[in-house]
């Protein structure tokens, strides 16, 4: 491979991954994105004047802008992470979801076909598309269990029916087409450049501002956690070693309840922010950054539990997930308090920390 388009490389889990490829490969990297709230090239500013670098603004649904990307890049791979991603949103809005994620994975995957058809053989031979989608597509699971790659689909918030009817197309594409695709589902990631509507960086900056730390329902939920890098070695290795028409599960190991993770990230910001010395809590007769937690009504359709068997990735490519949760989140939180600043920047007039996906009297246009 010389030369991948990093669709949605502007967002969160999208920059790292750019990061990643450039720091481990000799890949030239084509990021094509829109720049919606939750995609800035803030994001990529660090790495923004390299040479093996560049960045085109367009929409994944707009066939034409995808035709002339593809035409003039010439690319050996396609990675596909755009989409629109807060559970909460797509509540509040899911036609957004459906136009991003489903229309614009149909586009995209059209464009890449006309293009594969058209070159030699071996170029044909290494080309790949990659999907990037989530573990939430598999539903919710009981107390025991974990999602394996051969589990059906059971999607229950808008957000997750949108990237499971995106996995499918893709599937299709390649049973149909032969077209060379990869798809990867992956736990809930955190790390830097998150926007700050998400658990982890909303808890970080909502204590670190001296607000509470809203937790849904009894804070019981279930999810498997993964660092945002980890997780881009493992697409990363998918994309280098994966078998055309694989799908590929990647989690973290990691179960915990959305209270314990709140937790965890109070006790970082208890080492790295003594809340003696925050002027944000003056006044509040706080012992911890924990006396902060309060619990709110609980999310519509909130999934119980998710977990990921990801047996299948180590055994065949040889990853696995190294960083323990406690390490992640001293990094995590570590990074946000030394980057107010960007936070202030990428939700300036975008977000103010309110409480979204209350479904009744509230929809995102």
């Amino acid at each position: 491979m010389e030369t991948i388009i990093v669709a949605g490389g502007a967002g969160f889990i999208g920059s790292n991954f750019v990061r990643t490829v450039l720091a481990r490969t000799s890949l030239h990297v084509v990021v094509y994105d829109r720049l919606t709230y939750a995609g800035s090239l803030l994001n990529l500013r660090d790495v923004s004047s390299r040479p093996r670098f560049e960045f085109v603004r367009g929409d994944i649904t707009d066939p034409g802008e995808l035709n002339l990307l593809l035409k003039r890049w010439q690319p050996d791979a396609v990675v596909n992470f755009a989409a629109e991603t807060h559970v909460d949103r797509s509540i509040d809005g899911p036609r957004n979801f459906l136009h991003t994620n489903v229309v614009g994975t149909f586009e995209l995957l059209e464009a890449v076909r006309r293009f594969y058809d058209q070159l030699g053989p071996r170029q044909r031979a290494t080309f790949r598309f990659l999907h990037v989608s989530t573990d939430e597509v598999y539903g919710s699971l009981g107390a025991t269990g974990k999602f394996e790659e051969r589990t059906p689909y059971a999607p229950n918030s808008p957000y997750a029916a949108s990237k499971a009817a995106a996995d499918h197309f893709v599937r299709a594409y390649y049973q149909t087409y032969g077209l060379p695709v990869l798809i990867t589902n992956c736990s809930n990631n955190y790390g830097p450049y998150q926007f700050p509507e998400k658990l982890i960086p909303l808890t970080i900056l909502n204590a670190v501002n001296g607000r509470t730390l809203p937790i849904y329902g009894d804070g019981s939920n279930v999810r498997d956690w993964l660092f945002v890098d980890e997780h881009c070695e493992g697409i990363l290795a998918v994309l280098q070693r994966g078998e055309p028409g694989g799908k590929y599960n990647l989690g973290g190991n990691c179960e915990l309840t959305n209270l314990q993770v709140a937790g965890e990230v109070c006790r970082a910001l208890d080492r790295l922010l003594p809340i003696q010395a925050n002027p944000a809590v003056t006044g509040q007769k706080l012992n911890r950054y924990a006396d902060l937690i309060s619990f709110v009504t609980d999310r519509p359709g909130h999934d119980h539990r998710y977990a990921i068997d990801c047996s299948l990735i180590e055994r065949n490519l040889g990853w696995s997930p190294k960083v323990s949760f406690a390490d992640g989140i001293q990094r995590t939180t570590a990074w946000y308090l030394a980057n107010l600043e960007w936070c202030r920047s990428v939700q300036q007039g975008q977000y103010d920390g309110e409480r979204l996906g209350l479904a009744a009297g509230r929809t995102l246009q």
